[in-house]
């Protein structure tokens, strides 16, 4: 299994600088959210800041592109006519 490392960096919210910390795959995927909505990577975690609930941002941040993510597998299956299924479940320990 490939281990992913945990980037720290540092972003503009509201005018204020505040580091966050998340996998660098969750940072590139957030990138190119943003560029796909034609903002800036400060715009759209201050939009996740202000929308977040009862949670830090960087799990803020994971919930939004893991949301992103499911929507997109969602809208993929809807083109081809499937039906794409939603698992609410705990995964367990292998």
């Amino acid at each position: 299994m490939m281990e992913s490392l945990v980037v720290k960096r540092s972003i503009v919210i509201a005018g204020h600088k505040t580091s966050v910390s998340v996998e660098d795959e969750f940072w590139s995927l957030l990138k190119e959210i943003a560029k796909e909505r034609h903002k800036t990577m400060s715009d759209l975690v201050a939009e996740i800041d202000t929308d977040r609930q009862q949670t830090n941002l960087s799990s803020a941040i994971r919930l939004f592109v893991l949301g992103y993510a499911r929507d997109q597998l969602e809208a993929a299956a809807q083109r081809s006519g499937q039906t794409a299924t939603r698992v609410n479940k705990p995964i367990e320990a292998a």
